[in-house]
């Protein structure tokens, strides 16, 4: 039994130097140069292959940076830091990063908004979107599946009574959130904004009011109040450009329907108040000069 097993032996074991060369021969033959600059790069960046650089993967990026196709900021995740290290392995100036994190512009949630019918199925906004676009009567609210959540590896969104929620703290601005909606309503806006138009229906004000108490219909007087000419409404609906704004929270004060959401509510809440004080005042010297017979023109 031992004379057959010991040349089967022999046999795979030359097969094996054999094929072995062979891969070793190939291997040099067909050997891909390797650019040093892309491996440092690609050992600076974060390695996510997220893929909210544009680009298919860390390998991707840290190739477009080595052949000066894409710029050493070019990281969306990354931000500061991570500039500045590619920056360093180019030789090169990283300039400042604006860091950005999703937002989800819409507010009506459970509460606020209308339903064209109950919704009972698997939860996901691919699906729901697909049944009449969706529960809501607003056909550009947000879903409430939640399959942005499924998609976000940082814990970073969230759906809270049928609204999804950004965590700008833990969002690192990967975009797959943008990319998963069916709505097409999660956008990104910079870390600092503070202030934000919550909304993406372009439907009249009319129509607005109807499905949502809480949407935007494009009434104008954000636009109008605004002090730097930062808010602008286009299509029925209010936008801002971050550019301008300086998170005075005007806007937010004197919007109607409560649209346009800010980080800073205590602060709004005063500014309604002196609003609706200098109204009454208004109110009372209009009523007194009618009194006096000399009505204000």
């Amino acid at each position: 039994m031992m004379s057959n097993i010991i040349p089967a032996l022999l046999v795979l074991g030359v097969l094996g130097v054999i094929f072995g060369a062979a891969l070793a021969f190939a291997s040099k033959v067909f050997a891909v140069e390797v650019d040093p600059t892309v491996a440092e790069v690609l050992g600076v960046l974060p390695g996510a292959n997220c893929g909210a650089c544009g680009y298919p993967g860390c390998e991707g990026l840290a190739n477009a940076i080595a052949k000066g196709e894409a710029p050493v900021n070019g990281c969306a995740i990354g931000g500061q830091d991570t500039a500045d290290k590619v920056a360093l392995v180019m030789g090169t100036e990283a300039g400042n990063v604006a860091k950005e994190v999703a937002v989800v512009r819409c507010q009506g949630d459970c509460d606020k908004a209308q339903n064209k019918y109950a919704y009972q199925d698997v939860m996901d906004c691919r699906l729901i979107d697909s049944f009449a676009q969706g529960s809501k009567s607003c056909t550009s609210g947000c879903l409430g599946g939640g399959t942005c959540v499924t998609v976000c590896e940082y814990d970073a969104i969230k759906v809270e009574n049928g609204v999804a929620v950004v965590d700008k703290e833990k969002c690192v601005a990967c975009k797959r959130c943008i990319e998963i909606c069916p709505k097409h309503i999660i956008g990104l806006m910079p870390y600092e904004q503070k202030t934000e138009v919550k909304c993406s229906t372009n439907d009249p004000g009319k129509v607005v009011r109807t499905n949502c108490s809480i949407g935007c219909i494009g009434c104008g007087i954000c636009e109008k109040k605004c002090p730097k000419d930062a808010i602008k409404v286009e299509n029925n609906l209010a936008s801002i450009d971050y550019d301008k704004c300086i998170n005075c929270g005007i806007c937010a004060a004197n919007c109607p329907t409560g649209a346009i959401y800010t980080d800073y509510p205590e602060r709004v809440e005063k500014m309604k108040e002196k609003i609706k004080a200098d109204k009454q005042k208004a109110a009372e010297k209009k009523k007194e000069a009618m009194k006096a017979g000399s009505p204000e023109k």
